[in-house]
């Protein structure tokens, strides 16, 4: 049952009354146009409800934009009208409070329990239940206002009776209707102002015009303190900055805050004002001094004293307490200046002056922060401020902290996209040259590379064939020590020539000037002459090298680069064997997936430290092992590994383990072939 104390309304109704109310809601639902739900209690007809629930009847209307709920519970023990079968009245509560509402659904779905097609539908509007537009709600207080005005006799309950009093809709009552629907309308269009514009002193020209105009006001001012950080353009129609400090300062003068003030005044069109030059700079220094300046005004006529380009000079003194108060949302409402000042002569005279008959000021502050005050004068005659117009104005306030903070944030927002902007260009130029440097170094490399390479090589050739030639020398008998010198310069020319050939291959490979000699050949033998090459070495070492063919013969044939590949399975196979000790053994398995071919490479050596494996493939890289002065070498072997790999399209991957061994797995997909035509 509704229990929520948030109700709109609350009284006994005639049952002819509570129906028409009933029917409001339902020609209100109609104009929703989104999903809606209208249940009254004739749902409830084919199902068996508590007694409770019997005496009750209800509107609900829910959807997205608009929901609404009427009840009306029937007196325990009230008796039917003679002979009309009906109720006479009836306790009514309309509510447009969410928790009452879903509430209510939550317990009208439980009575659908054996339906699950309603329990589900329920639930499914339970859960789509938000805060009403404001428009719909403004149209429906509109319709009930109507309503209500066109009642005979103004009546909207039965006749008086010893229970129940009648009540009258009065013209006080519809006068007061009618005021709260044109506020809920200022307050709306000056929020949708707020949602659809950035530009905050069109926001502020827009909203203190409307408000003076909706509040019957003389003068309606914004006063900014010059520590705010948002700049804020004057009103285009008086765009001259002004300071007024003295408006601010009276208001803390009223709560006994604030020292005497003198201020100067300046002849200018003939009569005594306190104007100044808009290109006088001393204004800037003034309002920084003094504490801050109005930045917007709206007036009733031109016959108004405007207290634009108005300034003064004071002795003021701003104490923590005043600033306090308005932060805490103090409201300052002083009804006749006359009366609130007369015992301070100095200021009433600035307000005389200013042509200040009764002042209503309110804080604009956000996150805690005063940025200034929206001032409201009567110039004319003193004046009473109802709490319609103090809430008012305070709403106001609240809307134009929201504006400004917005202001602000865009302006943060802005400062920090053109910063990042900088940032970015600056960085992107960095990269560029860092960029165009890095390929200049590796262009310069790679050619001079190749240069000395191939310089390299004319001499290596005379160094390995001639010392080939002395090996074999038929003429004469070599000494022991003779041969193994020439042995030795033969092996270390062998050495350095195979170290040229891997430096001029990787810098093919990066200039991007290798092709693959792409043709059909058996896997089987490429791996057999791979193993069969390094069986001499593998024993000489006193490894066992092991050759695991686990493909099907007729899957044997592949499309690659066959010398590539042979020259991808020695290069593992020689670094696995340089580094497991002997009585060791090297492995290498070969299958075909799909269409890929997969070779690998198990050894049982020294194994990789896993912090080292991100640098096994790079160039130039030899991993700190207890073989690396036993076993020289330039760290290219499986850079150039890997980049004939991936030449292939493929990939290669590496697992290791300390003292155990290494595992290299190499994929290469099949190659289509070239037709030149």
């Amino acid at each position: 049952m509704l229990s929520s104390p948030d109700l709109s309304f609350s009284r006994t109704l005639p049952i002819v009354v509570f129906n028409q109310l009933g029917e409001l809601l339902e020609q209100m639902a109609q104009t929703v146009g989104s999903a809606v739900l209208i249940l009254t209690e004739a749902a409830l007809v084919r199902i068996y409800i508590p007694v409770e629930w019997r005496r009750q009847r209800f509107t609900l209307v829910v959807s997205e934009q608009f929901s609404a709920l009427l009840v009306g519970t029937f007196e325990q023990g009230s008796r039917e009208t003679e002979g009309q079968g009906i109720y006479s009245e009836i306790n009514a509560q309309l509510t447009f409070n969410l928790e009452a509402i879903a509430s209510f659904v939550y317990e009208l779905r439980d009575l659908f329990e054996c339906d699950s097609y309603t329990h589900q539908n329920l639930e499914r509007y339970q859960q789509i239940i938000k805060p009403n537009d404001a428009t719909l709600q403004s149209q429906f207080t509109l319709l009930l206002l109507e309503y209500l005005l066109t009642q005979p006799n103004q009546e909207i309950i039965a006749p008086p009776s010893p229970i129940d009093p009648a009540v009258y809709i009065c013209q006080p009552v519809e006068d007061a209707l009618k005021k709260q629907i044109s506020q809920e309308r200022l307050l709306n269009q000056v929020t949708t102002q707020i949602r659809k514009s950035l530009d905050l002193s069109v926001i502020m020209a827009t909203a203190i015009t409307q408000v003076r105009e909706f509040l019957e006001l003389d003068r309606l001012v914004i006063y900014k303190f010059a520590a705010s950080q948002v700049n804020s353009q004057p009103y285009q129609s008086d765009p001259i900055p002004f300071n007024e400090t003295a408006l601010a300062t009276d208001m803390e003068l009223s709560i006994r805050e604030s020292t005497e003030i003198y201020f100067s005044i300046h002849e200018n069109n003939n009569r005594h004002s306190p104007f100044i030059s808009t290109n006088n700079q001393s204004l800037l220094g003034d309002c920084q001094k003094y504490g801050g300046y109005i930045v917007y005004e709206a007036r009733a006529t031109d016959a108004i004293t405007s207290v634009l380009n108005y300034t003064e000079k004071n002795c003021f003194v701003r104490t923590s307490q005043c600033w306090e108060k308005y932060r805490q949302g103090f409201t300052l409402a002083v009804d006749d200046v006359e009366k609130t000042y007369a015992l301070e002569e100095c200021l009433l005279n600035f307000l005389r002056e200013c042509q200040v008959k009764a002042k209503l000021a309110a804080p604009i502050m956000f996150e805690d922060k005063l940025w200034g005050l929206l001032i409201a004068h009567q110039c004319n005659e003193p004046h009473q401020w109802n709490d319609s117009e103090k809430n008012l104005l305070v709403a106001i306030a609240e809307q134009l902290a929201i504006a400004i903070h917005q202001a602000e944030l865009m302006q943060t927002l802005t400062q920090e996209k053109q910063n990042l902007e900088q940032r970015v260009i600056e960085r992107t130029m960095a990269l560029r040259d860092a960029l165009l440097a890095a390929e200049a170094a590796s262009r310069i490399r790679s050619e001079f590379l190749a240069t000395i390479s191939h310089e390299l090589l004319t001499p290596l050739t005379y160094v390995i064939g001639m010392s080939s030639t002395l090996l074999r020398w038929p003429l004469g008998e070599l000494s022991q020590r003779q041969r193994g010198y020439l042995q030795t310069i033969h092996d270390s020319g062998e050495h350095l020539l195979e170290m040229i050939n891997d430096i001029l291959d990787l810098s093919q490979i990066e200039a991007g000037k290798t092709a693959l000699n792409i043709s059909e050949f058996s896997l089987v033998n490429v791996a057999e002459n791979a193993v069969k090459s390094l069986r001499k070495k593998a024993t000489s070492e006193q490894i066992n090298l092991i050759l695991d063919l686990q493909i099907d013969p007729r899957r044997d044939r592949f499309t690659a680069d066959a010398e590539r590949v042979k020259q991808i399975l020695w290069n593992l196979l020689t670094n696995a064997i340089k580094f497991t000790p002997e009585s060791g053994s090297v492995t290498l398995r070969l299958w075909v997936e799909d269409d890929t071919a997969i070779f690998q490479v198990e050894d049982t050596g020294i194994g990789i430290p896993e912090e080292q494996l991100p640098l096994l493939f790079e160039k130039f890289q030899q991993l700190d092992t207890p073989y690396r002065r036993r076993y020289e070498g330039t760290g290219l072997g499986l850079a150039l590994t890997k980049q004939l790999v991936e030449l292939h399209r493929g990939r290669i991957e590496v697992e290791s383990t300390v003292s155990i061994g290494s595992i290299f797995t190499v994929w290469i997909p099949t190659q289509a072939v070239r037709v030149v035509s």
